[in-house]
């Protein structure tokens, strides 16, 4: 058991925030493998404040296992202090502020990464997010902006004073992007200069690498974002061999269609048939992903444009072609 806050979380395996991929079926499915803490795709503050449908959807967590944290991302501190107390309302169990997002379209807006110039800003965000929520607030940031600009020993400083009860940090910077290596150094050295939990994210590529990080760096749990596109498994593996050093057999061709299969269903119910078949297009491609023949399998997934052609080709898949 682990706590952030006054939130108990049952393990030290928690699922990346990403954008386009950890919606509601996900979350179920992470939870279900054994996640311990799985989190909303980033919130827009004013989408959840002007009542927009779709951001609403996205932060719809109504019956899912808890604890789940609602992300949220923004730069004004009034109006994100206000979305965290919707947010609330709408059952979140933890508000995570996002102040590390890179791409393009929210920096410009002056959130996400941005955020990483203006410690000022973020050290008012974490107070008024703080101030008008009672769950615990926790911050998710980069780096930096560049390697010139490395400043996370600082926001994580700020976001401590400010009342934060954890940090995560994805040891790149803004420029980084996705590319080059993550310095689980820098993890290490966060770790050491606060006394609230440190979570560690970026290039866990399998469970042996959580198990690696949380040895080097200290941190008090790990967060699991790219490995886990089409693979679910990997939550539960990662926490067995965390607790118990027992490694567990990768999934068959059979597991993973059934789990992708799963997927389809649950989203279909959430999303309607038409957006979930075109959503999952992308997933299963992951879910294919290492199998013989997966280049020409993704041609047939990308032209499924209904469940009953989509649920067709995952049989038969599962079947061997």
């Amino acid at each position: 058991m682990f706590k952030i806050g006054d939130v108990n979380i049952p393990n030290r395996v928690f699922a990346a925030p990403m954008a386009g991929v950890a919606d509601k079926a996900f979350r179920i499915l992470a939870k279900e493998c054994g996640c311990g803490l799985v989190y909303t795709e980033m919130i827009n503050d004013m989408g959840l404040i002007y009542k927009q449908a779709r951001t609403e959807k996205l932060a719809d967590i109504k019956g899912e296992m808890p604890p789940v944290a609602i992300q949220l991302f923004g730069s004004d501190p009034e109006r994100m202090g206000e979305a965290a107390q919707i947010a609330e309302t709408m059952g979140a169990d933890l508000i995570d502020l996002n102040m590390g997002c890179p791409t393009p379209k929210i920096v410009r807006n002056g959130a996400g990464a941005a955020l990483l110039n203006d410690i000022s800003r973020c050290r008012q965000i974490v107070r008024a997010v703080n101030r008008a929520v009672k769950v615990p607030v926790t911050v998710k940031m980069r780096s930096g902006w560049d390697q010139e600009h490395l400043n996370y020993m600082e926001l994580g400083g700020v976001a401590e004073q400010e009342g934060a009860k954890a940090v995560t940090l994805h040891a790149r910077d803004r420029m980084q992007f996705y590319s080059g290596h993550a310095d689980w150094s820098q993890i290490a050295r966060l770790k050491k200069n606060l006394s609230i939990p440190v979570i560690g994210n970026g290039d866990i590529t399998c469970p042996g690498d959580a198990v690696k990080m949380i040895n080097e760096t200290g941190c008090d749990a790990v967060m699991i974002g790219r490995a886990s596109l089409g693979n679910p498994f990997i939550f539960g593996q990662t926490v067995e061999l965390l607790e118990t050093g027992t490694v567990i057999d990768a999934p068959t061709v059979s597991e993973r269609m059934d789990m992708a299969k799963r997927q389809l269903t649950l989203s279909i119910s959430f999303k309607g048939e038409y957006t979930a078949v075109r959503e999952m297009r992308k997933h299963l491609g992951w879910y294919v992903k290492g199998m013989p023949g997966a280049a020409h399998i993704r041609l047939e997934i990308n032209q499924a444009s209904d469940s009953k052609t989509m649920l067709g080709l995952i049989e038969k898949i599962k079947n061997g072609l």
